[in-house]
């Protein structure tokens, strides 16, 4: 250990765990932080690479501005100035064959207006006639946490889960609405679901009280969202070390001791508090030997997989060249694609490097599906083309392509999620100097990812010194 100074080490490169790192360097200069991760680059699911010469994300390609964290951070390590914003937020939903613009005034699928659905052509007669019985049917009880379509099927229909409700959740957690909590992914309808008998109202309500000049709902980087990881790890101040799995963590009388390297010739690592920033199977094995009711919980946590498949072409190609943001495919209707984002069109930034550049994503792969992300890279891009000339008609090949696959990438919050991380939490709160953060627990989002950073930083500082002057020292800690 340096002189006087405490050693933190936070297992996982990803935003959490960088996040929480900078977090912790803003604690003052009492704190040497070691960020530790067993892949080659840093960054996690944020990651940008060339797509015919233009850099575009391969992962997460934005973040909700709305919500202030992941936008803050940004900010203040120096990329302020690289915010974009989309231009254009129009979605579609690709319904029996059709493309079909997105009804306005949904709630994440959620519709609140009969007359915007019936435009929008999603639903058969038989489904749309089915949502407004929601306002003369019983009240649905919903004293504990329920499956999002087990309480939207009671009020509105199947149809509106299967075409509104499914598209948009496998866009976000790539799952399945019947296991996915009401709770857990849909906070907003969950309370209204225990204070408003009809969800059609509850809908009205939300979307009459959300505020009408609050700005755009996403924000990205110009070089992308992979751009944030190298940004934040360099403003940290940590030591980053890639290529290192942590294998196991002990507890000692003067904090943690943690195991690296090949088993016959292991490097053990000493650290006064521990952030473990990793997905729920991995924190769940480091945490077996020290904390096995939070390892049990968080092995429960199932993960989704998915592939994005990039493809670069002429403006020219395409008879009428894409204008929405892109669409989303309900999975009852069979098709490998779940979503299609015409990326340099909701993002004019992209189209600055080369005008006739159409650059677009698909993306592959829901719960359960795991069968058509085993085909390789060749076929998936196919399977993406094919779907191009079916919806767009775009004729010739793409100038370019790229296939990411991101295994176990998107946890799935299932009916009792929010019970089961507080249980974790509890079980890791007997443990001092350990913390979690990640996607496991709070949302799937950059923003969310951020905030649960912040709580574990702060968590750790707090356990280091007691007094409370690093957070006093840093009250970034605990603003907002």
């Amino acid at each position: 250990m340096e002189a006087n100074r405490c050693h933190v080490v936070v297992v996982g490169g990803g935003i959490a765990g960088l996040a929480a790192a900078w977090y912790l360097g803003q604690g003052g200069g009492g704190v040497r932080v070691t960020v530790l991760d067993g892949a080659r680059r840093i960054g996690g699911k944020l990651h940008a690479t060339e797509v015919a010469g233009v850099l575009a994300d391969a992962g997460a390609e934005a973040m909700l501005a709305r919500r202030p964290e992941g936008r803050d951070l940004a900010r203040m390590v120096g990329l302020g100035e690289e915010l974009r914003f989309p231009g254009t937020t129009r979605a579609a939903i690709l319904s029996r064959g059709v493309l079909r613009s997105m009804p306005q005034g949904h709630v994440m699928g959620v519709p609140s207006d009969l007359t915007a659905l019936a435009r929008s052509g999603i639903l058969s007669p038989a489904g749309l006639a089915r949502v407004p019985l929601d306002q003369i049917l019983p009240a649905t009880r919903v004293s504990t946490d329920v499956s999002v379509a087990a309480y939207i099927r009671a009020r509105m229909g199947g149809e509106v889960v299967e075409r509104l409700i499914e598209p948009l959740l496998g866009g976000v957690y790539a799952g399945q609405a019947d296991r996915l909590s009401l709770d857990a992914t849909m906070p907003g309808i969950a309370i209204a679901a225990r204070s408003e008998r009809s969800l059609l109202a509850a809908a009205r309500r939300i979307v009459a009280e959300a505020p009408k000049d609050a700005g755009p709902v996403f924000t990205t980087l110009r070089r992308g969202m992979g751009a944030l990881p190298e940004a934040v790890a360099a403003a940290s101040g940590a030591e980053i070390r890639t290529g290192v799995t942590v294998r196991e963590m002990r507890r000692t009388t003067a904090g943690w001791q943690l195991v690296t390297g090949p088993v016959p010739r292991p490097e053990v690592i000493e650290a006064d508090a521990v952030i473990v920033a990793t997905p729920g199977p991995s924190a769940s094995r480091l945490l077996a030997g020290e904390v096995p009711q939070a390892a049990a919980e968080l092995a429960r946590i199932d993960y989704a997989s998915m592939a994005i498949v990039s493809l670069a072409y002429p403006r020219e190609a395409f008879p009428q060249p894409p204008t929405g943001s892109g669409y989303l495919v309900p999975p009852v209707d069979g098709r490998p694609i779940k979503a299609v984002t015409f990326s340099s069109v909701k993002w004019p930034h992209l189209a600055e490097t080369d005008p006739n550049l159409i650059l677009l994503r698909c993306s592959i792969g829901r719960l359960g599906e795991e069968a058509v992300l085993q085909r390789d890279d060749a076929e998936l891009v196919a399977l993406a083309m094919a779907e191009m000339v079916e919806v767009t008609g775009v004729r010739g090949l793409p100038r370019d392509s790229r296939v990411t696959r991101w295994g176990g990438s998107l946890p799935q919050y299932d009916v009792g999620h929010l019970d089961r991380v507080a249980r974790i939490r509890a079980a890791v709160a007997t443990q001092p100097g350990l913390a979690l953060c990640g996607a496991a627990y709070d949302g799937v989002g950059i923003p969310a990812c951020v905030s649960t950073a912040r709580t574990a930083a702060a968590r750790i500082l707090d356990h280091l010194d007691p007094t409370g002057e690093w957070q006093r020292n840093a009250d970034l800690l605990t603003k907002g």
